[in-house]
């Protein structure tokens, strides 16, 4: 009988995305190191969902997709690789949309 092997990918940050995530946690450090501490939570819960099923959230430009936190006003917009999930933006709600697309 054969076995499904399931391929465990990693996440890889853009740089502009790992700057963004830094600059969110630290915002939220300012104001309140609880706030900070879920937030990164919530980041986390998020990219462990994201590498369990990729495909589960809606496509957007270039084969993207966005998770939208649900406690914080940010989506974490990513593509799927063969090897890798691609975090493309760590984006606030509130920014322009569409602001990530030059990293594509």
């Amino acid at each position: 009988m054969p076995s499904s092997t399931k391929v465990v990918k990693e996440i890889e940050f853009h740089q502009q995305a790992a700057l963004e995530f830094e600059a969110a946690t630290d915002w939220y450090q300012k104001r309140s190191p609880w706030a900070a501490r879920q937030f990164v939570a919530e980041i986390t819960r998020a990219l462990d969902g994201i590498l369990e099923t990729p495909e589960r959230w809606p496509r957007g430009l270039a084969e993207t997709r966005r998770f939208v936190l649900k406690r914080f006003p940010f989506a974490i917009i990513y593509r799927e690789h063969s090897s890798i999930i691609q975090v493309i933006a760590v984006a606030h709600g509130r920014r322009r949309p569409g602001y990530w697309k030059d990293r594509l």
